[in-house]
């Protein structure tokens, strides 16, 4: 079985398809339930010592902020993420039957003046929160994906607004949409396991030097086969 998070999956689509050809240094945030983070450093995914690199949506911005579920208060997610606006707008609409963000989301792109304000709202914590990418990562591209990103049009000025005005020094990475995290999740997870395969099946038929095939057929000891790691 194999395992990532989404935001790997969904960055891992974008350079299996092809799309970060000539990037060495980009950041995927996966905007959903949470907000996870995709780090690609040197041409290589970053998954760091014990698996967890990039979960910069559990970096607090606000101690003063709600609970996240990780226990600490204020985290960018509890402000950027799809549940946070969804959970804004029922506070707006008390009565209202929305229960999912795709049902937000079509309400915004209706007209909705609350739809519309949360979304923006969140398009402002969202892009206030890159100044945590940028400071520490300093990637030349960012990239968003989740269902905000059907919003593209409405959400694109704020981020790129909040984005620039929280560098440090230089100029703001490029930012553009990855679209929609179902299907990014989706080839990103099969990018990740034909990527793994493929590591795996070369690894287990390098042509090994005569002397060395020479003792591994003197050995009756079997040798295990390498681990697919990250």
């Amino acid at each position: 079985m194999e395992l990532d998070n989404d935001a790997n999956a969904c960055l891992a689509s974008e350079i299996w398809h092809g799309r970060l050809d000539g990037v060495r240094n980009a950041v995927l945030v996966a905007v959903g339930e949470g907000v996870g983070t995709s780090i690609y450093t040197g041409g290589q995914l970053i998954y760091g010592f014990n698996g967890l690199a990039g979960e910069i949506g559990h970096v607090p911005i606000d101690p003063r902020g709600p609970q996240c579920g990780c226990g600490q208060r204020g985290c960018w997610e509890v402000f950027a993420s799809s549940r946070a606006a969804l959970d804004r707008y029922r506070e707006i609409k008390k009565d209202s039957e929305t229960n999912s963000i795709n049902g937000l989301l079509q309400r915004a792109k209706e007209g909705d003046p609350a739809a519309e304000k949360v979304i923006a709202q969140q398009a402002v914590a969202l892009g206030s929160g890159l100044r945590l990418i940028t400071a520490v990562l300093s990637p030349e591209l960012i990239l968003i994906a989740g269902e905000i990103t059907s919003v593209w049009k409405q959400v694109e000025p704020s981020l790129r607004s909040e984005l620039a005005g929280r560098m440090l020094a230089g100029q703001a990475p490029r930012l553009e949409s990855a679209g929609d995290s179902q299907l990014a999740r989706l080839s990103g997870a099969a990018a990740i396991l034909l990527h793994r395969h493929v590591r795996f099946h070369r690894s287990t038929h390098e042509v090994k030097p005569p002397a060395a095939n020479k003792r591994r057929k003197s050995s009756s000891r079997k040798m295990p086969l390498p681990a697919s790691s990250h």
